[in-house]
């Protein structure tokens, strides 16, 4: 059993939020750097450009100003995304607003894009010294008139510092974001990100993220708008507003997204449907509910080239990235497999039917 779980009964009777800017001051000291191991070159990939040296990355959420990315690839990531960047500094919503469910491995947060705003967040990153893919999470200022106006001014603040961007509409926390998912809407938008994206002198990859909470027609539409304005992948998928069966009853009623093991299985279905939508060449980058060599895996066979992972990192700990990577090479042993990419899709339908 690694230190963090056996101190984790004391760090989880600090609140939440608190926890959350300790870690960071942990990450950011070094403490925490993982020993390196032996490199598996067959969980690496090359897509949209970019050389990932494994397929486990972080999801947004834990670094909104950019302020650790060195200390968290350093964990053994193959990528990290920070964010969601706002352009005006935000608030967010009024404490608390971040709940452990720990009997069912999940948090609920409704943060609501609090951060530091884009000229923070750009002098962090700008002050990076590891090398290393850094996604950056871009959304809107909650009382913005112009939303699409807000992607394309982080577009051209984060041009020349992002491996790639991740168009957020759908965090649950901001009144009508998830609006944005809609056909009309989405294809608006993402015209005009694109079209600020290509006008820059550098060309960023364009992903967008979206929530596990649509039907079967939501989920048509958006693959048919990313698949015409030609985006370069698609994240599956962020928190949901939906309550599975929770042991954890009294916070289950909190408001906000549920992340962690319970949107496991519905996320990964959708995953797999939005594979069969958009077919076998755009990358996908699945997340919801990682916390395993297994579940990572499970991933990937139900139709993801990447995976990311946040909540458990919360659970198990900064030695989970090391983890996952060694069980993703036993994994691979154990399948006759010659790399994570021979994995992906390769239980699509199991996944499309249900799981």
């Amino acid at each position: 059993m690694s230190l963090y779980r056996i101190a984790r009964p004391a760090i989880f009777r600090i609140d939440p939020e608190t926890a959350h800017g300790l870690s960071l001051k942990l990450i950011g000291s070094g403490l925490t750097r993982a020993v390196d191991p032996a490199r598996d070159p067959r969980l690496a990939r090359r897509l949209f450009g970019l050389d990932f040296p494994n397929a486990l990355g972080l999801a947004a959420g834990l670094d909104k100003n950019a302020e650790v990315a060195d200390g968290l690839l350093s964990l053994g990531f193959g990528f990290i995304e920070i964010g969601s960047v706002t352009p005006r500094p935000q608030a967010g919503n009024p404490r608390p607003r971040i709940f452990r469910l720990a009997e069912d491995g999940a948090i609920i947060n409704r943060l609501g894009f609090n951060n530091a705003g884009k000229a923070a967040a750009r002098d962090n990153l700008a002050r990076r010294r590891r090398k290393g893919i850094v996604g950056v999470n871009i959304g809107a200022n909650k009382d913005s008139a112009d939303r699409a106006a807000d992607y394309v001014a982080l577009i051209e603040a984060f041009s020349d510092l992002a491996s790639y961007f991740t168009v957020n509409v759908s965090s649950p926390n901001t009144p009508g974001l998830r609006d944005l998912q809609g056909r009309a809407a989405l294809d608006a938008l993402l015209a005009r990100v694109v079209e600020a994206r290509d006008a820059q002198p550098r060309r960023v990859p364009m992903l967008v993220k979206i929530a596990p909470d649509m039907d079967e027609s939501g989920l048509a539409d958006v693959a048919e708008v990313v698949l015409a304005r030609r985006l370069d992948g698609v994240i599956i998928s962020n928190t949901t507003v939906s309550r599975p069966p929770l042991a954890t009853a009294a916070l289950a009623k909190e408001t906000g997204g549920l992340s962690g093991r319970p949107l496991f299985r519905m996320s990964t279905v959708m995953l797999a449907r939005f594979r069969g939508l958009v077919g076998p060449q755009m990358p996908l980058i699945g997340v919801g509910g990682v916390d395993s060599a297994e579940t990572a895996f499970q991933k990937i066979a139900a139709g993801a080239d990447l995976v990311q992972l946040y909540t458990g990192l919360v659970y198990q700990g900064p030695g989970l990235p090391g983890e996952i990577l060694a069980g993703l090479s036993r994994i691979l042993d154990r399948r006759g497999l010659g790399s994570i990419a021979d994995a992906v899709g390769i239980e699509r339908e199991r996944w499309a039917a249900g799981g």
